[in-house]
């Protein structure tokens, strides 16, 4: 036994013989961290253009009919100059919070990934590996799905018109890319951890991750086009969460001298 076990015991003896109630001991404190992840040029670029309307290679009769289909590779508000699907996650973190696994899994027992006008939607699926993933296509034409993480995970199978399958993943170090290989210019990524403290960021590049335990972190931010954003990069910048509060490390800038051609 341990000396602090050895204490704890002995003083809950003492307490005993006393006619004492030893309260027990408090459960470990949380913190959130959020902030917002935004374009750190003067001037934000326009979308690229990636099939122009009714000139899709493959069904003309789904794949851009309502306007062009661009790429969703690096999203950025022109208004606020927020970038849309970036991902953030703590690296190794330090404790534990079973209560925030539960309430992930009973708010989205399944993650989701569809396939509709010829777009995987959405283009960033972050999961627990605890959540099995639907993958579904809305289109009434079929699909092929196809991807290799990492971790040695991989699939290719078409998918038809409607059609559903689900998978089980495990714990991945980086996100991997799924493609669909009838329709070229579809990709999209896929994140999976083994704890809940990840995050993706909405169009005004905001993000909150709740229920951090109280301490010392490390966290990544990491974008498709450009990589790890932070310092850091695998290792994390560091952070610290005090119980009861959130860390606001207001605006986290990319700077578009790192987006890869």
């Amino acid at each position: 036994m341990s000396r602090p076990a050895r204490l704890v015991k002995a003083l809950a003896v003492a307490a005993a013989t006393a006619g004492l109630t030893v309260a027990p001991a408090a459960a470990d404190d949380f913190g959130s961290i959020k902030g917002r992840v935004v374009w750190g040029g003067s001037t934000v670029p326009g979308p690229k253009v990636l099939v122009e309307k009714g000139k899709a290679t493959k069904d003309l009769e789904v794949c851009g009919v309502d306007g062009p289909i661009v790429s969703q590779e690096l999203q950025i508000d022109p208004d606020s100059k927020g970038i849309a699907d970036a991902l953030i996650y703590l690296v190794k973190p330090s404790g534990k919070n079973p209560d925030a696994v539960k309430a992930l899994l009973k708010a989205s027992p399944t993650a989701e990934l569809d396939q509709k006008d010829c777009v995987f939607i959405p283009h960033l699926v972050a999961l627990h590996k605890d959540q099995p993933l639907l993958i579904k296509s809305s289109d009434p034409v079929g699909h092929n799905v196809r991807y290799n993480s990492f971790g040695g995970a991989s699939l290719n199978q078409m998918l038809a018109a409607g059609g559903t399958m689900e998978v089980n993943l495990e714990p991945e170090r980086l996100p991997f890319q799924v493609n669909c290989d009838i329709h070229p210019w579809m990709t999209a990524n896929i994140a999976v951890f083994d704890h809940p403290f990840f995050a993706v960021t909405g169009k005004d590049g905001s993000f909150e991750i709740k229920g951090v335990p109280a301490g010392a972190q490390n966290l990544v931010v990491w974008q498709e086009k450009v990589g790890f954003v932070n310092e850091g990069r695998a290792k994390g910048m560091p952070v610290t969460v005090k119980a009861g509060s959130e860390a606001d490390l207001g605006e986290i800038k990319l700077d578009p001298s790192k987006v890869k051609k």
